[in-house]
């Protein structure tokens, strides 16, 4: 509509025109619009299209080319939008909250890289690097990006089964930088052709199941660091690391490492439980970390001093204070390129729904929202580039992006302040940072699991859904007893069974009209519906008319037909003269579907009944043009339900007769 008139293609109408064509009663250039579509545009021009919608804003269309090219630098950079109204104030918070994040995200990206079975120091560079970038990329204003458990423990499982990181920790590195790379790849795919619903077939269900199944092994994982055992098994089902825990217990365990993490395992969810209760002393939870490690790395210290049963600490971190390039340590070997592809493919997925779902939640609190393609791409950015300069791989941190939010960070620059303090910490508190208790690192990740595992949310899903409940469990079941990829695989399966099942259900609707109302709709959900005499209305429910339902579908229709004709013999004359077909519900048609509508147009004609269609979507009438369906039909296409009942009431439609 422009210009007060309405225009498709060679028609070109007023207002006024179209409410005296409807006054007359003129619905035959209103037949004609539904029947004669534009062309569908090229597949390349929809990806062009996908593609530019993602990189372009919608809102650069300013005469000056100078406004223009302001408005897309604010657009790919949006925090030079957000320093444009800066002050003192502003960088205060962002100082402050900066200062705090980076207390957690020390300890915690140290105990994340030995979960990756990573160096610790390559858990402190992937708090450097990809935060800075992600600042400049990112629209929003609290999420905090770094190295998270969940990811962690994915890389760790996966790989270790191509590469043992204990046998040769730098050829595992070199795979752990290339999975990396392939995940921000993947990322910036997703995010640039808008392929973000990719993420959502790990449907909700899948990811509660996920985490819990998850936080379970990762708990395991960390009885080696709480219990000091040197030598530990690499598998991560429940029943090996619990007959690896149980041997270990009675051959070889250090009882100083279980006091010292107990302890400050619960400090810490002590230190946590009082800054919910208390919002004033909420510090106290995000320093508790911090100040275990401080403290722990004084006790160690007189501990290792006077006793022979020494505590394990983390060692040597021979990094230096700037991310070094690891561009030439990616391993492109064709023998593991395929494994690694499938490895950043999953990663990539996890990774993006952690993100988007902390980014949406914090969004949400400050009443704005996120462009989820553009995060996609920012965080494939990040991975990419991180893969070149010694990070893995980098997502959305619940747990910091909280603390961010609760310091009353204003921008991106408390994410910068978090690096450059990293930065500072790595160079000049090495010494310091090596003398850290494995077990009390242990302690910390152990401290996070409570919120990773959500038995309300089950609890929910097993109310509502059973199938989804039942993707829940095979996600956590497969996890816990399996692998990673065994129990997302069976979830999937699940989810795309479930999925399957629901589009292809070959549903049909009888449909009649409301008493005192133009109104048509489903008689069976509405028994006031009054069905209108000699017509049957039909309502394809299903999404898409493929090879799957279209058979089912037209036999439904038939039966219907005999049924509510008041017929048995499937060859005796109906008392239905028209059959008309709403498909304003079904989205497209496959050959196989325009089929089986070209039978059921054959056998209501030789039983003396005429088919009509109601409101086709583009893509369907497209086909059935195509196909030359509506030629065969007689052109009986409608723009709407009313119009093919009111066309068949004033016999407009003549009675065919073999």
């Amino acid at each position: 509509m422009a210009c007060g008139k309405v225009v498709r293609d060679q028609w070109c109408y007023s207002l006024e025109e179209l409410v005296e064509m409807d006054r007359n009663g003129e619905h035959n250039k209103r037949d004609e619009w539904v029947r004669n579509p534009p062309d569908l545009p090229s597949p390349w021009l929809q990806l062009w299209n996908i593609a530019k919608h993602t990189c372009v804003p919608s809102r650069a269309n300013h005469k000056s080319l100078f406004k223009h090219l302001l408005s897309l630098v604010y657009h790919f950079f949006p925090i030079l939008d957000s320093l444009r109204h800066y002050n003192a104030s502003k960088f205060k918070n962002d100082l402050l909250a900066g200062l705090t994040l980076a207390s957690l995200t020390i300890p915690q990206s140290m105990g994340y890289a030995t979960m990756a079975e990573l160096n610790p120091k390559y858990g402190l560079y992937t708090s450097i690097i990809p935060p800075i970038i992600f600042s400049l990329l990112t629209s929003s204003r609290e999420i905090v990006i770094g190295p998270v458990s969940v990811d962690s423990v994915l890389l760790s499982t996966m790989i270790r089964k191509l590469k043992d990181p204990h046998q040769d920790s730098a050829a595992y590195t070199r795979l752990v930088f290339t999975a990396t790379f392939f995940t921000g790849i993947f990322q910036v795919s997703f995010g640039l052709f808008r392929l973000g619903f990719l993420v959502d077939y790990f449907s909700h269900a899948t990811i509660v199941g996920f985490l819990a199944g998850a936080a379970v092994i990762i708990g395991l994982q960390q009885m080696k660091g709480l219990l000091g055992i040197k030598n530990f098994t690499n598998k991560t089902d429940v029943i090996s690391v619990t007959k690896a825990v149980w041997t270990s217990v009675r051959d070889q365990w250090n009882y100083s490492s279980l006091i010292l993490g107990s302890s400050f395992l619960a400090f810490i969810l002590i230190t946590r439980f009082l800054g919910r209760r208390h919002k004033k002393i909420f510090w106290l939870s995000t320093f508790a970390p911090l100040l275990s490690v401080i403290v722990s790395c004084l006790i160690v210290f007189r501990i290792n001093a006077d006793h022979q049963d020494k505590v394990e600490v983390l060692g040597k971190i021979d990094g230096s204070s700037f991310n070094p390039s690891s561009l030439y340590q990616l391993n492109f070997d064709s023998k593991l390129i395929a494994s690694l592809v499938k490895i950043g493919f999953i990663v990539a997925i996890i990774s993006l729904t952690e993100a988007i779902a902390v980014g949406r939640s914090f969004a949400a609190l400050r009443g704005y929202n996120l462009d989820p393609n553009k995060e996609m791409v920012s965080l494939g950015l990040i991975n990419i580039v991180g893969s070149f300069t010694s990070c893995y791989v980098a997502t959305g941190s619940f747990s910091r992006t909280a603390v961010n939010y609760s310091c009353g960070a204003e921008t991106m620059v408390s994410n910068i302040v978090m690096a450059l303090t990293v930065m500072f910490s790595l160079k000049h508190l090495k010494m310091w940072l090596r003398s850290t208790p494995t077990a009390v690192l242990a302690s910390m990740i152990l401290s996070a699991l409570p919120g990773i595992i959500d038995v309300k949310k089950a609890m929910h899903i097993w109310k509502v859904d059973k199938i989804d409940f039942l993707a829940c469990a095979a996600a956590f079941f497969g996890i816990v007893f399996f692998s990673v990829e065994i129990g997302l695989l069976t979830a999937v399966i699940i989810s795309f069974a479930k999925i399957i099942l629901i589009s292809i259900q070959p549903g049909i609707a009888i449909v009649g009209r409301l008493p005192g109302t133009d109104e048509f709709c489903d008689a069976e959900q509405y028994p006031m519906a009054v069905k209108i005499p000699g017509v049957l209305i039909v309502r394809v429910k299903s999404a898409c008319l493929c090879f799957a339902n279209s058979n089912l579908v037209k036999e439904r229709i038939v039966r219907r037909i005999i049924n509510d004709g008041g017929v048995e013999d499937p060859t005796a004359q109906s008392t239905f003269k028209y059959v008309v077909l709403d498909m304003s519900s079904l989205m497209n048609i496959d050959t196989a579907g325009i089929a089986s509508l070209e039978e059921l147009h054959i056998s209501l004609a030789s039983n003396g009944l005429r088919l009509a269609i109601a409101n086709p979507r583009w893509q369907v009438i497209h086909k059935l043009r195509i196909a030359k369906f509506v030629s065969k039909i007689g052109e009986r296409v409608f723009l709407s339900v009313g119009e093919a009942v009111e066309a068949c009431l004033t016999a407009k439609m003549a009675p065919m007769y073999p």
